[in-house]
C-alpha cells in the first residue's frame, strides 16, 4: 500500500471526527496537510491572525455544540494562537488546537540557537485541559482520539497537540494504524446520574415553597434548555442564568430574572428555599453562591447538577449533588416530579420580584434618554435589537459597550449569544461574529463593539469579505476607552490618563477599504435606515455610531458589575 504522510493522516483522523471546516494560519510545515485538503472535502478558513482563528473556532463550537479545530504554524504562529485558546479555556469551550513544531532532533532537548523553537507544551499546558506532542507517526490517531475525548468529557475545554514538521512530512503505512469513529471510543453523554440522588432532589423540589432554577453553560452544551424550562414550568419556579448562559431561557419569560436586574434577581435567589443549579460552577460573577446574593447555606437547600464532579460543591456546600448530563438529569427529574404531584402555580413572591423588575426597567428607560440630542448608547442598542429577529446571533465586545448591550439587548433564543463572559477578552467579538456566521449561515449575526475593542482585530473584516460572512458590525464610538474613563473617574485619580483615542478615526472607511459596506451615523434617526442599507448590501457591514461620551461613562449595571468583581471580603 502507498505510504501516507503525517499531514494526510491528520486529515484522515479529523475527517473521521466529522470535521468539515478548520480555522488557521499555516506555514510551510503544513504543506503535506494542505496538499490533500480538497481530497478530504475540508475547508480551511484562513484569517489574518492566529488568535482570531481560535476565536472563530470557539464561536463555531458554541453555536453548533460540537468541537472545532484551530491550527497554527511553528513558533510565532502557535504563540499568536494562545490568547484565543486561553479565552476558550476560561469559557469552557472544546476547541482542538493543533500547531506544527520544529523537527524532533532539534527540539528535545533544545540544542540552543534553533530557529523559531519554543517550549510550546510548556506554554499551552496551563491554559488547556490536556496537551501533548506527537513523537511518532503511528501514534497520531491515538492522540487525536485522546484530544477529542479530553475536550468533550466533564467540563468542556480546549486541548493542544504539537506535531513536529518531520512527523508531518514523514510517511508510514496506513494499514499499520487504527482510525476509529467517535462511536467506537467515546462513551457519549454521562446519563442521568444516581437514581437515589434524583429521587432525593425530586422530593426536595416537590416540597419547596419557593424553588429557583439556575442555569450555567452546561445547560447550553447539553442542549437542555427545553428540559430546564419544563422543570421550571412544572414547579412555577423563578429562573436565573449565569452571564455566559444567557439565552437558555428567553429573556422575556415572565419568571426569568436578568443577571443585571440585581434587586429582583437577588431577592428571588436569597428567598428561595430550594435551588436547583444545573451546569455551572457558581463562581465569582454568580456571587460565589453566597449571601446576600443567595440564601444562607444553613437554611437554603441546594441541588447541584454537573457533568464534572469537581464542579459540584466547589464554592458552596450542597444538599444533593448529581453527576450527570443536564438534559438527561432534567428529564429524569421532571418524570420524578410528576410522580410527586401536579404542576404548580407561581408563588406569591413573584409580586415583589416583578415590582423590583419594573423599577429596574424604569431605570433603564430613564438611562436611555438622549442628552442634548446626542446618541445615547442604550437607545442605540435598543434600535439594533429591534431590527434583528429573535433568533439572530448577538455578539458583544468591549467594556462599557458590553454593559449597555447586556442591559438593552435581550437574548431570546438558545445558542444565540457570544461574549467572553468569564475572561472579558477584548477583540474576540469580530472573529466570534465571523465564526458564528460560518457556523450558521442562515441566521443573522450582529456584533455590538466599542471602538477600543474593534481595533484589536479590525483586519478580520477582510476575512469576512473573503469568505462571504455577511455579518453586521455596530461600533459604538465614544472616541476613547470608555470603561477606563469610568474607572478613573470613580477612583478619583485626578484626571483621565491615556483614555483618549483619535477622535476622527473612520472605522466605516476601513470597512469600505476591505470591500465591506461601511457607514457613519451621527444621529439616532439615521441608525435604522443604515441597518437596512447594510442588510441590502449582502456584504459584511460596519456601521460606526457616534455616541455621546458623557452618556457612555455610566452604563446601567456598571455598579452591579464592579460589586460582583471587586468585593473587599473576597
Amino acid at each position: 500500500m502507498t505510504e501516507m504522510t503525517g499531514g494526510e493522516l491528520l486529515l484522515k483522523c479529523l475527517k473521521e471526527e466529522g470535521v468539515s471546516v478548520l480555522f488557521g494560519v499555516l506555514d510551510g510545515s503544513f504543506n503535506p496537510f494542505l496538499a490533500k485538503l480538497d481530497e478530504y472535502g475540508m475547508r480551511l478558513v484562513n484569517p489574518r491572525h492566529e488568535a482570531a482563528a481560535a476565536h472563530m473556532a470557539e464561536a463555531w463550537t458554541r453555536i453548533r455544540g460540537e468541537p472545532a479545530v484551530a491550527i497554527s504554524g511553528i513558533g510565532p504562529g502557535a504563540a499568536n494562537m494562545i490568547s484565543g485558546i486561553i479565552t476558550a479555556h476560561a469559557e469552557g469551550s472544546p476547541v482542538i488546537a493543533i500547531s506544527s513544531q520544529r523537527r524532533r532532533n532539534i527540539i528535545y532537548p533544545d540544542r540552543g540557537g534553533s530557529f523559531q523553537n519554543v517550549d510550546l507544551l510548556g506554554l499551552y499546558g496551563p491554559v488547556t485541559k490536556w496537551s501533548a506532542g506527537v513523537r511518532d507517526w503511528r501514534r497520531l490517531p491515538e492522540l487525536i482520539r485522546r484530544a477529542y475525548r479530553e475536550a468533550t468529557t466533564g467540563r468542556p475545554g480546549p486541548v493542544y497537540l504539537e506535531i513536529p514538521e518531520d512527523v508531518m512530512r514523514g510517511t508510514g503505512d496506513p494499514a499499520k494504524v487504527d482510525i476509529w469513529s467517535p462511536a467506537q471510543y467515546r462513551a457519549g453523554r454521562p446519563g442521568a446520574g444516581d437514581p437515589g440522588a434524583i429521587a432525593r432532589a425530586a422530593r426536595l423540589l416537590a416540597q419547596a415553597e419557593r424553588p429557583l432554577l439556575h442555569a450555567g453553560m452546561g445547560v447550553a452544551w447539553a442542549g437542555a434548555w427545553d428540559e430546564f424550562l419544563a422543570l421550571a414550568d412544572h414547579l412555577g419556579a423563578a429562573m436565573t442564568t449565569s452571564l455566559a448562559a444567557r439565552g437558555v431561557v428567553p429573556e422575556d419569560h415572565p419568571r426569568y430574572f436578568h443577571p443585571l436586574n440585581r434587586e429582583a434577581m437577588e431577592a428571588a435567589r436569597s428567598e428561595a428555599d430550594v435551588v436547583l443549579a444545573i451546569g455551572g460552577r457558581l463562581g465569582e460573577l454568580d456571587g460565589w453562591a453566597r449571601p446576600p446574593s443567595w440564601g444562607e447555606p444553613a437554611v437554603q437547600k441546594v441541588i447541584h447538577v454537573d457533568t464534572d464532579p469537581a464542579s459540584i460543591g466547589l464554592n458552596r456546600p450542597v444538599d444533593v449533588g448529581i453527576v450527570g448530563d443536564a438534559r438527561d438529569v432534567g428529564s429524569a427529574l421532571l418524570t420524578a416530579l410528576k410522580e410527586c404531584g401536579e404542576p404548580r402555580d407561581e408563588h406569591e413572591g413573584f409580586e415583589k420580584y416583578r415590582a423590583l423588575g419594573q423599577e429596574w426597567r424604569a431605570e433603564l428607560d430613564a438611562a436611555a434618554q438622549p442628552v442634548d440630542g446626542q446618541v445615547n448608547p442604550g437607545h442605540m442598542v435598543q434600535i439594533v435589537r429591534d431590527f434583528f429577529p429573535r433568533d439572530a446571533i448577538t455578539v458583544m465586545d468591549g467594556g462599557n459597550t458590553s454593559l449597555w448591550s447586556a442591559s438593552y439587548n435581550p437574548i431570546l433564543a438558545p445558542r444565540s449569544y457570544l461574549y467572553t463572559a468569564k475572561f472579558g477578552h477584548l477583540g474576540a467579538g469580530l472573529p466570534y461574529a465571523i465564526g458564528a456566521k460560518l457556523a450558521a449561515p442562515d441566521r443573522p449575526v450582529y456584533l455590538i463593539s466599542g471602538d477600543g475593542a474593534i481595533g484589536f482585530n479590525i483586519q478580520e473584516l477582510e476575512t469576512a469579505r473573503r469568505y462571504g460572512a455577511a455579518i453586521t458590525v455596530i461600533v459604538s464610538c465614544d472616541r476613547g476607552w470608555g470603561m477606563e474613563r469610568s474607572s478613573q473617574m470613580f477612583a478619583q485619580i485626578g484626571g483621565m490618563v491615556e483614555c483618549e483615542l483619535y477622535p476622527e478615526a473612520r472605522y466605516d472607511l476601513v470597512a469600505q477599504a476591505f470591500g465591506c459596506y461601511g457607514e457613519k451615523v451621527e444621529e439616532i434617526e439615521q441608525l435604522r435606515p443604515a441597518l437596512e442599507r447594510a442588510a441590502e448590501s449582502e456584504k459584511p457591514a460596519l456601521i460606526q455610531v457616534m455616541v455621546d461620551p458623557m452618556n457612555n461613562l455610566a452604563p446601567p449595571g456598571i455598579l452591579v458589575f464592579t460589586s460582583m468583581v471587586y468585593r473587599a471580603e473576597d
